[in-house]
């Protein structure tokens, strides 16, 4: 009797965390429908006007990357910027393939485009260091940082540079990124609809609810000032975008999220590759959660606050909940164990899960990718695609805080693909 008392105490706590944090989601999907309607009508407003665009460097790091540096270099060079205001600095980082030979044949035909090499021995520390030894070959207004695997829709520079001249509150612009590679198997198709959910909701949403959103990694523009005093990136943070965000917000500025501001982004293709970049991207969190944890009642910002206790509820609350869920269904499903309860405690799941379906197929409606075989893929994901983040919330907590094993950047593999044609438009 006292085991099914606990079982059933456990799973009355699982169902309302579930429910909580789902329904909190579809909260900010509604503001996040709610940003894409007033994005629309920005973006009109933004085509009917000039500016005089602020010198810009993009900041490129890129270790290995001759599968893709060339697509990258060719979109960048095609972008709708000032070409007198603009500087294409690739930061190449002790590459061994062709990568260094591809940009320098691209700076021979373009004097914007520049190669810095990193010095023998200050290298192959990761992102965060090769951008702050990139940062200091330049001397423009702005920074812009993209990845070596990227492809920007030509009008995605001058888009977010304008969103910095019009709002002086704003410290940084940030816009959305898409899978090229989306068609290319099952888990590519996951990716792309946990790519464009997160953006709808957590950037979109968190945006236009709280007016906070989280520096991607890639596809955003900073002051080049706001960047020296903060000292640069975090050389310790493997998610160095999300901990820089919050540095930003406690210096007092904003970071506003463009989600007509496109860039074309390759994925991981096989789940070998994708294990060790989400593992990263965990004890990145983790190490940001750690590093801020003990300041969060100091901050100036409540909202951001709030949004951080929300990442780490996000991370290990929720988690917790799926897996004792997951636990306690099975156990039933093999009759091991029984667990009556008075209530609708199973309809109440039942709900979450389908809210869960609903809320995805409404945030990725933003891109048209609300399709019939989308809902199929949404069903499949949940039992599939989601469980698999258990496994990695548990490995980086094993790796972060039992073993305490030192982190390290950890390059994500490329994959041959015929990038998009870019448009004008999103």
């Amino acid at each position: 009797m006292s085991l099914e008392l606990d079982l059933s105490f456990l799973f009355v706590v699982a169902v309302i965390l579930i429910w909580f944090m789902i329904a909190y989601q579809f909260v900010l999907t509604c503001f996040g429908y709610v940003n894409y309607i007033k994005s629309l009508r920005e973006k009109r407003k933004i085509d009917t006007m000039e500016f005089a665009y602020p010198s810009c460097t993009i900041l490129i790091p890129a270790h290995n990357e001759e599968k893709v540096i060339d697509a990258t270099l060719t979109a960048m060079r095609q972008l709708e910027y000032p070409e007198d205001r603009l500087r294409i600095l690739v930061i190449n980082d002790g590459s061994a393939d062709r990568t260094r030979e591809i940009a320098l044949r691209h700076a021979a035909e373009d004097p914007r485009v520049d190669v810095f090499d990193v010095p023998a021995g200050e290298g192959g520390r990761g992102k965060s260091r090769a951008l702050n030894l990139g940062v200091r070959q330049t001397f423009s207004d702005i920074i812009a940082i993209y990845d070596a695997d990227n492809t920007p829709h030509r009008a995605a520079l001058r888009y977010l540079a304008a969103q910095l001249l019009l709002h002086k509150d704003l410290g940084a612009v940030i816009g959305k990124f898409r899978t090229v590679n989306k068609d290319v198997n099952l888990l590519t198709r996951f990716i792309n609809i946990e790519t464009l959910s997160f953006q709808s909701m957590l950037q979109a949403g968190r945006w236009q609810m709280h007016r906070i959103a989280t520096l991607p990694g890639t596809n955003y523009v900073i002051w080049r000032k706001i960047i020296d005093d903060l000292g640069g990136w975090d050389e310790e943070a493997l998610t160095e975008d999300s901990e820089l965000s919050i540095r930003i917000y406690e210096e007092g500025y904003k970071i506003k999220f463009l989600p007509y501001a496109i860039t074309e982004e390759q994925e991981p293709q096989s789940w070998r590759v994708w294990l060790r970049q989400r593992t990263r991207w965990v004890r990145g969190n983790n190490y940001v959660i750690g590093k801020f944890f003990h300041d969060i009642p100091k901050f100036r910002n409540r909202r951001l606050a709030f949004d951080l206790l929300y990442t780490l509820s996000l991370y290990y609350v929720f988690f917790v909940a799926i897996l004792i869920s997951d636990v306690l269904f099975i156990v039933s499903a093999l009759n091991l164990v029984s667990i009556s309860l008075p209530g609708p405690y199973t309809v109440v799941w039942a709900m979450a899960f389908v809210l869960f379906i609903f809320e995805i197929l409404l945030a990725i409606s933003f891109d048209h990718e609300d399709r019939l075989r989308n809902i199929g893929l949404i069903i499949l994901m949940y039992f599939t695609y989601c469980q698999f983040w258990i496994y990695l919330v548990v490995k980086a907590f094993y790796l972060d805080y039992i073993k305490k094993e030192r982190r390290t950047w950890d390059k994500t593999m490329r994959f041959d693909v015929k990038p998009k044609v870019t448009s004008t438009s999103s």
